[in-house]
């Protein structure tokens, strides 16, 4: 993936997916991503990174395909999964393609138990283990979801229910997982252990990600190239080391000021962004 910023093109058979300068509208008229382009290599990790509202989720649903049910469409640009253009296909087809997205807000079905939860996974795969062996991996990763599997989901913790939902999405037996906000709303102990499920489920298992976060201390921890987006756009990408050294990144989304301190949130909002942002 090497550009600008040091980082090197992927060729074609490197790259599990390719946005390519893509514009996404709602109800016809509301532009809200505007000329996108990111690539995730075959079993890495990409951060998508950026502020409430910036297009983070809408970018995922554009991958997904679950924009149509919200009467939004890519527009312009597009989208290819593992050499395929799949910015036009139905969702269904898109998942029954390897591609499964992790919605924020632990949507589990909360009369289900947990062990349910997951087998619902199993019918959306058109390849791969068997229900069984599916369930197997996803206990080994998540031994806590083996002692709470005859619980119903809707009166476990907020962790566990997390990793529910990131076990039902394994269940799919997936070539690319999209996480929207994993984090959110967790204990910090329990985001630990999440992120390093997810870390070892990326090497031991090769399956491709791409993190959605506003916890960008933590997404740079984990992913090795990271895209940071603002109102819409892609304003910066480089690599995770980069970034975290980088003064606007620490400014905005680490909090730190070169010096080392925490920076306000009045500081933050009245913020001037240097010019090479803005070119």
């Amino acid at each position: 993936m090497e550009k600008n910023g040091g980082i090197r093109a992927l060729s074609q058979e490197e790259m599990v997916l390719k946005i390519n300068n893509i514009e996404v509208k709602y109800h016809e008229v509301i532009l809200v991503i505007k000329g996108v382009s990111i690539e995730i290599p075959k079993g890495g990790i990409v951060a998508l990174l950026g502020a409430n509202g910036a297009g983070k989720s809408t970018t995922l649903k554009a991958i997904s395909g679950l924009l149509k049910h919200e009467d939004g469409q890519v527009t312009d640009g597009s989208i290819e999964f593992m050499g395929e253009r799949i910015d036009k296909m139905a969702a269904e087809k898109i998942a029954k393609m390897g591609i499964v997205q992790v919605i924020e807000g632990r949507r589990v079905f909360e009369h289900l138990t947990v062990e349910q939860n997951l087998k619902v996974g199993a019918h959306m795969r058109k390849y791969g283990r068997s229900i069984k062996d599916g369930l197997d991996m996803v206990y080994h990763y998540f031994p806590r979801l083996k002692e709470k599997r005859m619980e119903t989901a809707g009166f476990i913790s907020g962790g566990e229910q997390q990793m529910t939902v990131v076990g039902r999405a394994l269940m799919t037996s997936p070539k690319l997982i999209l996480l929207d906000e994993p984090s959110m709303g967790l204990a910090p102990l329990l985001i630990h252990e999440i992120f390093n499920i997810i870390t070892k489920l990326n090497k031991e298992e090769g399956i491709s990600m791409l993190l959605v976060e506003q916890n960008a201390k933590l997404a740079l921890n984990v992913a090795p190239h990271a895209y940071v987006m603002e109102n819409g756009r892609i304003v910066m990408d480089d690599s995770a080391e980069k970034l975290r050294n980088n003064a606007d990144i620490k400014d905005f989304y680490l909090g730190l000021t070169d010096h080392g301190g925490r920076k306000s949130f009045r500081d933050v909002k009245h913020y001037k962004r240097r010019k090479r942002w803005l070119a």
